[in-house]
C-alpha cells in the first residue's frame, strides 16, 4: 500500500508543496508515495490581482499540471482534520462526504480577510479577498451606471489604507471613470485607525505613496476607524458621515480556521507556529505552510507576512520537508533572508523596496514594469512540463534574487 503526503489547498504555498514532495521523492527513486492534493477546484486563483478590473479572469488552471508531474488532485473542501486518527474529511461538490488518510499533512489552506462586528459590514460592504467577491465588486462598479449621478454614487470609501487598501485605491478612480464617464467627479477616501497612510510599511515609502495617491485623487482620513456601514454609505468612530455607494473592507487577515483543528499554539492572526522545517511541535506528522505557517525567515526576529512571495518558498520548504521526514532524508530548513515589496499604484505606477526597513530602491514607471512582471509572470504556476515544474520547485531556489 502507498504512503501519502496529504496537502491541503491549491493556493501558492499549496501547489509549490505539492510539487517540492514530488521533487524529492522523484530524487530518491521513490514510486511508493502518492502526493495527493485537495481544493475546491484545480486552480490558482492570483489573490494578490483581485484589486485590478475584470478580476473574473484572475485565476490559472492546475489540473495540466498536476497530471504531467503526478499530484493526485482530489476535488472537494475539508472540514475536519483528526490528527490522533492521521485523516481528514471532506466533502465534495455534490455534498458526499469521505475521509482521505495520510503519512504526512501539510496545511495549506490560506487565509480569508478578517471582518469584525461592525454594524452593516456583512451586508453592505465589498471586498477584493477571494475570486467570487472581487467578481461582485466588479459587477457592482460596472453596474453604478445605470444608477442617477449623485454624490454617494461617485464615491468609493476604502476602509483600511494597508497594502491591500493602497492598491484597491489607486486602482479605483480610473475604474469609476471608465464606468461613470471620463468627466465624473469621483470620490475616493481611505479610512485607517492609524496616524499614517501604510502603517505596516513604515516611512520609507510612505512619500512615494502618498504623492501618488494624492495625484490621482484619492484622499484619506487618518487616526478614525469605520463605526457603521449602511447602503449609503459609512459612519467614522468620530462622527464624520461619508456617503457612498461602494465601500470596500480591506482591513487584516486571518489564517483558515482548520488550523483551529490543530492541537497546536497560534498567533494573534490564527498561524500555526513552526519549527525550522515547517513541523507543527508536538502534533505528530503536520507541517504548516503559507497563511498557515508562523514561520521565521531568517536568524534576526523577522517572519513570514502573509503574502504569495513568503507562501512560495514556503510552500517549497514544507512540500520538501514532509517528503524528506517520511523518507528519512535529511531535511531543508526554511529561510528567506531577502524581503522585498512592490506596491502597485495604478496609472500613477508603483514603488519597489527592499529590505525589512522597506528602501525605496524604483518608483514610478519603472517600478510598475517590474510589478506587472510579478504579476503575470513570477506569481503563476510553471507549465505542464514535469522536469521544468519539478526543477522550480527546489526549496533552495529564492523567489528574490
Amino acid at each position: 500500500m502507498k504512503q501519502r503526503i496529504l496537502v491541503i489547498g491549491a493556493g501558492f504555498a499549496g501547489m509549490w508543496a505539492a510539487l517540492s514532495a514530488l521533487r524529492l521523492l522523484d530524487q530518491q527513486d521513490r514510486q511508493n508515495v502518492e502526493v495527493a492534493l485537495i481544493a475546491p477546484q484545480a486552480e490558482l486563483h492570483v489573490r494578490p490581482r483581485l484589486y485590478e478590473q475584470n478580476p473574473g479572469a484572475m485565476k490559472a488552471p492546475l489540473q495540466a499540471l498536476f497530471d504531467a508531474v503526478g499530484v493526485r488532485f482530489v476535488q472537494g473542501m475539508v472540514g475536519q482534520i483528526d490528527t490522533d486518527r492521521h485523516e481528514v474529511t471532506l466533502t465534495d461538490a455534490t455534498g458526499q462526504a469521505s475521509t482521505l488518510g495520510y503519512d504526512r499533512l501539510v496545511l495549506a489552506a490560506g487565509s480569508r480577510l478578517f471582518r469584525p462586528q461592525i454594524e452593516g459590514l456583512a451586508e453592505h460592504a465589498f471586498n477584493v479577498d477571494q475570486l467570487a467577491e472581487a467578481v461582485r465588486l466588479d459587477d457592482h462598479i460596472k453596474a453604478l451606471a445605470q444608477q442617477p449621478s449623485s454624490l454617494a454614487r461617485n464615491t468609493v470609501v476604502i476602509a483600511g489604507g494597508g497594502f491591500t487598501g493602497i492598491e484597491t485605491a489607486a486602482e479605483m478612480p480610473a475604474r469609476l471613470r471608465e464606468a461613470l464617464g471620463q468627466e465624473t467627479p469621483v470620490r475616493v477616501i481611505m479610512v485607517e485607525r492609524n496616524a499614517d497612510i501604510g502603517p505596516d510599511l513604515g516611512p520609507g515609502p510612505r512619500p512615494v505613496i502618498e504623492e501618488a495617491l494624492g495625484s490621482l485623487g484619492v484622499t484619506w482620513r487618518l487616526s478614525t476607524a469605520v463605526a457603521a456601514v449602511d447602503r449609503h454609505g459609512v459612519t467614522l468612530d468620530n462622527g464624520e458621515r461619508i456617503e457612498a455607494a461602494t465601500v470596500i473592507w480591506t482591513a487584516g487577515a486571518r489564517a483558515s480556521t482548520l488550523t483551529e483543528q490543530i492541537p497546536a499554539q497560534r498567533d494573534p492572526f490564527g498561524r500555526l507556529f513552526v519549527d525550522d522545517n515547517l513541523k507543527v511541535p508536538g502534533v505528530a506528522d503536520v507541517y504548516a505552510t503559507g497563511d498557515c505557517a508562523h514561520a521565521a525567515t531568517d536568524d534576526i526576529g523577522n517572519h513570514a507576512m502573509m503574502s504569495c512571495q513568503h507562501a512560495m518558498a514556503l510552500g517549497r520548504s514544507a512540500g520538501n520537508n514532509a517528503a524528506a521526514d517520511l523518507l528519512s532524508v535529511a531535511p531543508a530548513a526554511y529561510r528567506q533572508p531577502k524581503y522585498v515589496t512592490c506596491l502597485d499604484l495604478g496609472p500613477w505606477g508603483a514603488v519597489y523596496t527592499e529590505g525589512w526597513d522597506r528602501q525605496v530602491v524604483l518608483r514610478g514607471a519603472e517600478a510598475k514594469t517590474l510589478k506587472q512582471q510579478i504579476n503575470s509572470v513570477w506569481i503563476y504556476p510553471p507549465e505542464a512540463d514535469r522536469a521544468a515544474a519539478l526543477a522550480l520547485a527546489d526549496p533552495a531556489r529564492p523567489v528574490v534574487a
